[in-house]
This record gives C-alpha cells, structure tokens and sequence, in this order.
C-alpha cells in the first residue's frame, strides 16, 4: 500500500463569523486548493467534516453543494458526521479514500457554523449525543467533565491549580495563532476565579462556541512528488469506541477509545510515544488534554498533571502540546476541530507555524466525540 501525503493545508479565522456553513467551507475549500497547488477539476473524492449543519442552520446537502461551489464536480462527496470527532474521521475516511486506490486526490474540508443559536441551544444540540438515557436526565458534556475532574484531582492528590495551568498555556499559543478566537493570554489567577460551570471547573476550563473551517488536501505519495519536494505523510491512523453510557466505564479517568486508537496509531506507524515531537489534543474541556496524555502513552496513569506542572508541555518543553491554542483557545466549531488540527500538525512538520514554530518531524493529533465516545488517533511524519 502507498503511503498517504498532505500536499495542502488550510484554515480560516475562527470565532464569531458572518458567513453561514457553505460560506465557511468554501473558503477553506478554495484556500486548501491553492495552497495544493491542486485544480478543483482534479479532486476524485471531497468529505465534509460536519456534525449539525441540520440542527445548527437547517442546512444539509452541504457537501454537494460545496462540491459546485468551488467547481469541484463531478468529484464523488460524502459528509462524515463523528459528533465532536467529525474532523478525525473526516481525516480516516480521507486518507482511506487514497489508501485504497479509490482516489488520487482527495479534498477534505471540516466546519461548523454555531455563533447564531444561543448558548443553550447550542449545548442542546451538542448534548444530543449522550446516550437517551443520560440525555432525558438532562446530562451534559459538562456535568461528566466537571465529575471526572474532581475524582481526578482527589485520587492523584493533583493540584487544582494543574488544570488551570492548561488553559494558561494554550491561551498562550493562542496569541501565536492568527487564526485563533482568543488571541490573548489569561494568568492563573483569571482562571482560577472565572465562574464555576460544572464544579471544580469553571469557564476558563472550557473551550468557546466557534465558527470556523479547515482543509486538508491528500493524495498518494507518488502524486504528491509531482506537486511539490515538500509534504508529509501519515504514517499511522486508527478510530476507536468506549461505552456510550459514560458511567458504565470501569475507571471514568480512563478514556478506553484513546488508549485503542492510539496503540494501533502507533502500532501502524513503528512509532512509540517517545517519538512524537509535538502533539494537539482534544481540550474541550481542560481534565481531557490529562485523560489523553495518559491514554496515548506520553505519562502514566494518574501523573499527566505532573508534566503540566513541570512546564514540559509548554512550547520549550519536551513535548509541546496544542501549540495552535488547542480547542480552549483556537476555538471549536465541532466538525472542523479534529481538521485544524491536523492542519496544526501539516504547519509544525512544514517548518511554516511561524512564531510557534517547535521543532518537530513527528506529530500526533487525537480527535475525541463526546466524552470519549469515539476517537480517532493520527501520526503524521516529515517526509524523508
């Protein structure tokens, strides 16, 4: 099997936009190909990464639509809806599509459009992917994480503080990210005293409500050299599942989906936690960027908060961890989240991340639907 390059990137300003779901996803779109270098005429496959376009805008079809929006036609389209991991599968399904033979060049573009609807309805719609039992109870996203967190702290004797430190440091990044929504750094003492969401978090411990949209442009190996003597590959992707019901899990600090995908992410790769240079996790919320630092392998069960405290997640560390701002401070517009951050990974290898630049030839992204519900793991490698 040849392996799969990245020839392309691209990601547009996240945050508050005017512009509804097509808006969004057409200008990554046409942004991705020119950066590719790539005619639309040329594109075999196109995916949208997409959760609720229906529920958020009353919107589908997106994805033909977007195809003779950017004169894309007849490429073959499929919408990839994940939940909040639609932008990793969108990256699986792409890089299935070329892995295959079924396509040559194939567009992935991920987006959301959720400023519009108020902050109620917005957590109504994300909430819709709880299992129907949690859901009638009224159950949240952010009822599990403020309930994880606390068990967390108390069974490792970890400082509140550990996960305020988190949101410091990708705000942080974030200012370094013109395409972020918060480009502005927060101190721990803002964090600490911001109000209580879901006790012991409170709102600097979780990400915005965003707009926004990011593309990846994939092909094989061989026609990637023809475009370009610049690209990366992935060497090693793989999606996983835990339970639905979030507490029918035998240890909540575990995230089942994460340890799965990840093992067989690196298995595929010949790659261990010891090579990845540069990491972006999924931090909807800040206790998750610690459940998936433990989960792929980067700091042993119940210690992840140690290497926060420690500084070696921070961009001069030994494993910088969302150095785009990660969800927290970038923004997530859920089905283009797990793309940008694959666009993130694309920019670090690429030497083009400009003034958060790391040094990297390895790097890891981890897309997570839910509270762990699904997963997909990708490691991404300069090529030699």
């Amino acid at each position: 099997m040849e392996r799969v390059a990245v020839i392309g990137s691209s990601m547009t300003q996240f945050g508050q936009r005017d512009g509804w779901i097509l808006d969004l996803l057409a200008e990554a779109g046409l942004a991705c190909l020119d950066d590719a270098g790539v005619d639309a005429a040329d594109v075999d496959h196109l995916y949208v990464s997409n959760m609720a376009s229906g529920e958020f805008e009353g919107q589908t079809g997106i994805m033909n639509a977007l195809a003779q929006d950017i004169d894309a036609t007849p490429a073959y389209t499929q919408r990839i809806d994940q939940t909040s991991s639609s932008g990793g599968a969108g990256i699986y399904a792409a890089w299935q599509s070329i892995a295959s033979g079924a396509s040559d060049m194939t567009l992935l573009v991920g987006g959301e459009k959720m400023t519009h609807r108020t902050t109620g309805e917005s957590t109504d719609v994300i909430a819709s992917l709880t299992h129907p039992v949690e859901y009638k109870q009224g159950v949240t996203l952010p009822s599990f994480a403020g309930l994880t967190a606390r068990h967390y702290l108390e069974r490792f004797d970890a400082p509140r503080e550990s996960l305020a430190k988190v949101a410091v440091k990708n705000h942080a990044n974030g200012v370094h990210n013109p395409h972020a929504q918060f480009q502005k750094e927060v101190d721990l003492e803002t964090v600490l005293e911001s109000p209580i969401v879901a006790d012991p978090l409170r709102l600097y411990d979780f990400c915005p409500i965003t707009d926004g949209s990011a593309a990846l442009m994939l092909c094989p190996e061989s026609v990637a050299q023809e475009y370009t003597d610049d690209y990366v590959v992935i060497s090693g992707i793989d999606g996983a599942t835990d339970t639905h019901v979030v507490h029918e899990r035998e240890d909540p600090t575990i995230m089942g989906g994460v340890v799965e995908s990840g093992e067989r992410a690196y298995e595929m790769s010949g790659r261990d936690p010891d090579d990845i240079d540069v990491a972006e996790l999924h931090d909807m919320f800040t206790i998750l960027e610690f459940l998936q630092m433990e989960g792929l392998g980067f700091a042993e069960h119940g210690e992840a908060w140690k290497l926060v405290e420690e500084g070696e997640t921070e961009r001069d560390g030994e494993l910088p961890i969302n150095t785009s701002g990660g969800l927290k401070s970038k923004g997530h517009p859920l089905g283009a989240s797990g793309v940008a951050q694959g666009v993130e990974i694309y920019e670090q290898l690429m030497g083009e991340a400009g003034d958060r630049q790391v040094e990297a030839e390895v790097g890891l992204c981890c897309n997570v639907g839910g509270f762990g519900n699904c997963v997909i793991t990708t490691i991404m490698e300069a090529a030699q």
